[in-house]
């Protein structure tokens, strides 16, 4: 069995041009396909009852985007924004969403034979399933995100489309 058959059966596209960027001093990678646009972090307008990790709303032209801080959705240390601090806005589906991340890297090209399953091991139970595989590209390892699982899980889900 190749190791990407267990790929065949998945909407998961493996080999693929990808944004780069970086949370905690790890690189992270997810399909360009989905983002729409990289804007500079902006006032983000808090909303209550919403779960730790999505940080409010912002005001896009017009457009109101749920925020997601990366960070808080993957239990690591939570710090200040800084001016290299961007949002990356995704589509999926008729879902926008913003996510916070620490600095965007790059768009680099990661054939499938650069790319290894996800690992079978996380710290939480909910991460394991937004890890789509690691990829390598000369020195570098980036984390896979499974930009659709990342979104669409339940309680994610719902949270997005109560305060978008």
């Amino acid at each position: 069995m190749d190791e990407f058959d267990l790929y065949e059966d998945d909407d998961i596209n493996i080999g693929d041009t990808y944004l780069t960027f970086s949370i905690d001093h790890e690189e992270y990678a997810i399909c360009v396909s989905y983002v729409t646009e990289i804007v500079r972090l902006q006032k983000i307008i808090e909303v209550p009852d919403v779960p730790n990790y999505i940080k409010g709303v912002i005001n896009l032209r017009g457009k109101i985007i749920p925020v997601m801080d990366i960070r808080s959705r993957f239990n690591l240390q939570t710090v200040d924004y800084s001016d290299r601090t961007v949002i990356i806005v995704l589509e999926l589906g008729d879902v926008l969403t913003g996510i916070a991340v620490d600095k965007v890297n790059d768009v680099t090209e990661l054939p499938p034979h650069c790319i290894d399953p996800p690992p079978q091991y996380s710290r939480g139970g909910e991460n394991q399933s937004v890890i789509k595989g690691i990829g390598k590209n000369g020195d570098h390892v980036y984390i896979l995100l499974d930009t659709d699982c990342l979104i669409h899980n339940k309680e994610i889900h719902h949270a997005l489309l109560e305060v978008s």
